[in-house]
């Protein structure tokens, strides 16, 4: 259905084309213009935010928001989701209910935001800075407290150092002074534990601020060290967690010996996360790596209560 309606909006832009221009175009440039005329992109959620409408669609408030973490693989989980044809995804961050100056806008405006979808499809946006965020959990209640949310976690001590690599290259990209690894995390002998790194992977405590607002069968984790790995198995236990018929399969994934890790292939086409994901991270000095682990592991224990579920982190 999805694709037939694509196929109309083609054909209408091809007939409108040769009719005000008056002379063939050329196939590839042909191609180039339609494509541009009603936003033909390179996965099927980027149809629906393009301009032109699909007959029997709306933008719809998220029934879905993956919250996070920052460095946790979100873009993945986001990525790999919309492969299924019952998922329309938000392809940027919207950062509505964790900065003040989106949220003023209203709801209206988020709506706007998202893309075209049908009925029987779910709108999923991903913000991960929404579970670090204070506000976000009240502010995501209010609007929806019913909503089905997603949280993707890694081993603490990765995500930390994951942050410091993102930072890292963009600091390099804008010929920015940068710092090695254990010159941020370690202040004056010991462990810099205010480095805004380690604070985002305190899962424990930001936990606690979204069990106030909802229920933990609300919250469904998904494991970013098993997806990065196997990805098949956690995107079914999340297609289960929204109730949606198993439509994600194994040739949807095939593993890039050159960039280290699954890509996707689906409707045709083969894609693989953009080349900022999966950069190299630094070799970290065995001691801070210890001391790291050490003040992460009541913090974990917590939260493995916290969730009734254990992850394998150092």
């Amino acid at each position: 259905m999805i694709l037939l309606h694509m196929a109309f909006l083609l054909v209408s832009a091809y007939l409108l084309l040769t009719h005000t221009q008056g002379a063939p175009v050329e196939n590839g440039a042909l191609l180039e213009t339609l494509k541009s005329q009603i936003g033909f992109f390179s996965n099927k959620s980027e149809h629906y935010s393009s301009q032109v409408r699909p007959p029997g669609t709306n933008r719809r408030i998220p029934q879905t928001i993956i919250i996070g973490v920052r460095k946790g693989g979100t873009r993945a989980l986001l990525e790999m989701l919309d492969i299924h044809p019952n998922i329309v995804v938000a392809t940027t961050e919207v950062h509505f209910f964790d900065w003040d100056e989106n949220y003023v806008k209203g709801i209206d405006w988020y709506r706007s935001l998202m893309p075209f979808s049908y009925e029987n499809q779910i709108t999923i946006e991903k913000t991960p800075g929404y579970f670090t965020s204070p506000q976000a959990p009240e502010r995501i209640h209010d609007m929806n407290s019913s909503i089905k949310l997603l949280l993707i976690l890694r081993d603490p001590t990765e995500r930390v150092i994951s942050d410091y690599t993102q930072v890292y290259y963009n600091r390099l990209e804008s010929h920015k002074r940068v710092q090695p690894f254990e010159e941020i995390v370690i202040k004056n002998g010991a462990l810099n534990t205010k480095y805004k790194a380690i604070q985002r992977s305190l899962y424990d405590i930001h936990m606690e601020k979204w069990l106030k607002h909802f229920n933990l069968d609300q919250i469904h984790i998904v494991d970013g060290d098993t997806l990065i790995k196997d990805p098949l198995p956690e995107l079914q236990k999340v297609e289960m967690f929204l109730n949606l018929p198993s439509r994600i399969v194994s040739s949807n994934f095939y593993f890039n010996q050159t960039k280290g890790f699954y890509c996707i292939r689906s409707d045709g086409r083969e894609r693989c996360l953009h080349e900022s994901k999966g950069r190299p991270h630094p070799v970290v000095n065995n001691t801070v790596l210890e001391q790291l682990y050490s003040f992460f592991r009541e913090h974990n224990a917590k939260f493995y209560r916290m969730v009734n579920h254990s992850f394998d982190w150092h």
